[in-house]
């Protein structure tokens, strides 16, 4: 089959049609969190964005090698190790736990390879080893191994920044690093350990690596020297991901990875997220709140390389909305359970055909640099499809049809619509029974009375032809 799939391609700034190195595979690295505290909404994002990449390529036929990584030795996991008075593994492997729960909370699916830079220090040793051989790189008098930007002719073409610009005095821009540089462009590959923290030996100092030259090495060790896909923030472009370019296509002497995509940023009430101010939100926080799922939903609901803003009344429309599609596919599945005939009537086969219409609108959104606030307004029409055509006179083929396409698509939006029954404790159910005899008995004041002290405990309770439902807040 083929398909004609079109990505924005932060390299050349504008939609490329996407097709992957090996035909049927498609190799994908996305720069994962720091792990020195919960992730905050802002990490969810591009774990999000990017699960649907993925799921959205499966659903078509590729087999997808995803690899996203975990940054456990920094400097915020040094200090709060510090803080704490135990080990950095101690602080990264709780919060490398903690973030995987989090992953699962937001359905998430696990990496192909989830790597630590801890466990790949050999990597790192072998590909600046290369790169001193080269001439790309340095050996400061302390042991620092620099990386020799302007070896490198073609740095700034991820970022569309110019050398000679950088070196003018836009500090805001310029690479950090540590003493002794050659260069102020030139960045930090290896560098010498400080008291307290973690150091691995070396032929030039014992120390640690830079942060720039472990995703090069990942990338290169579970992908191979080029790869389809570099996913991550826009705030990655510049200078980790033109860094990334420079290291491994210096070293490798390859198109590191053909397509680059960069998520937006997220900002809260219109400004940027920040815990000094208050201004900021784990994804715990938000989960004590919300079910996840509605922040998932959130998520997808503008394009990917827009800005975000996040707040409490764009939460509520995304809850709403998820809502909606949830009590629809409840809905099937109650029409369902009474439903008769496992063929299509004449009449309901022009329904299941505009379904598939719908369908098709998803996937040319999907298809169209992954549109997700189009592909979402496709299976809404599909909601409303079933809502407006099926009844307790419907064929169980015509639900059947319906909810698999409802369920299918948000699915590879990873949106999980199919709540399993829960069941009430004995209490709740006999208030509910007790809140039916009082409507009968016209007892309104009691039935009024019930349905509050419910909703009290978190139970909302619907009238509708079919019956009562209820279904949690």
């Amino acid at each position: 089959m083929v398909i004609i799939m079109k990505i924005y391609n932060t390299l050349s700034k504008k939609k490329e049609e996407f097709e992957p190195h090996e035909p049927g595979k498609v190799s994908m690295y996305v720069c994962g969190p720091t792990v020195y505290n919960l992730i905050h909404i802002g990490n969810a994002r591009p774990m999000i964005i990017f699960d649907t990449v993925r799921r959205y390529m499966e659903y078509k036929g590729w087999q997808v090698n995803f690899v996203s990584n975990f940054t456990d030795v920094d400097d915020k996991i040094i200090k709060k190790a510090q803080e704490e008075g135990v080990e950095p593994s101690v602080i990264s492997e709780r919060y490398i736990e903690e973030c995987k729960k989090d992953m699962s909370a937001l359905n998430v699916k696990p990496a192909t390879v989830h790597p630590k830079a801890t466990e790949e220090i050999g990597g790192m040793l072998d590909m600046i080893r290369t790169l001193l051989e080269k001439g790309h790189a340095y050996v400061a008098g302390d042991g620092t191994v620099y990386f020799k930007t302007r070896s490198f002719r073609e740095y700034g073409k991820l970022s569309h920044k110019n050398l000679d610009d950088l070196q003018g005095g836009n500090r805001s821009l310029l690479v950090s690093g540590e003493d002794q540089k050659e260069d102020p462009l030139d960045f930090v590959l290896w560098k010498p350990k400080k008291d307290g923290e973690p150091y691995w030996e070396s032929p030039w100092c014992e120390g640690r690596p830079g942060w720039h030259i472990e995703c090069s090495v990942m990338s290169k060790k579970y992908l191979g020297d080029e790869i389809d896909i570099h996913a991550g923030g826009e705030d990655l472009i510049f200078p980790h991901h033109e860094n990334e370019i420079a290291q491994s296509e210096a070293a490798n002497e390859k198109t590191f990875a053909r397509y680059w995509m960069h998520n937006g940023f997220l900002n809260i009430d219109h400004k940027k997220m920040s815990k000094s101010t208050g201004n900021f939100f784990t994804v715990r926080d938000i989960g004590e709140k919300y079910d996840l799922q509605v922040l998932r939903f959130f998520m997808l609901s503008a394009h990917y390389r827009s800005p975000l803003n996040f707040s409490e009344e764009l939460m509520e429309a995304a809850k709403n909305g998820y809502e909606r599609i949830v009590t629809s596919v409840s809905n099937l599945n109650y029409l369902l359970e009474k439903a008769g005939g496992d063929m299509l009537r004449a009449e309901e086969e022009k329904c299941v055909e505009e379904a598939k219409g719908f369908v098709t609108k998803f996937e040319k959104a999907m298809e169209d640099d992954f549109n997700t606030a189009d592909a979402v307004s496709a299976i809404f029409e599909l909601v409303k499809l079933a809502n407006t055509n099926v009844s307790e006179e419907s064929s169980a083929a015509l639900i059947k049809a319906l909810k698999e396409n409802i369920l299918m698509l948000s699915d590879i939006c990873g949106l999980l619509v199919e709540k399993e029954d829960e069941m009430l404790d004995d209490e709740i159910e006999r208030l509910i029974e007790e809140r039916q005899e009082a409507r009968k008995a016209k007892n309104f004041a009691r039935a009024d009375e019930i349905r509050n002290m419910l909703s009290e405990r978190g139970i909302l309770l619907e009238d509708t032809r079919e019956g009562v439902k209820w279904k949690r807040a």
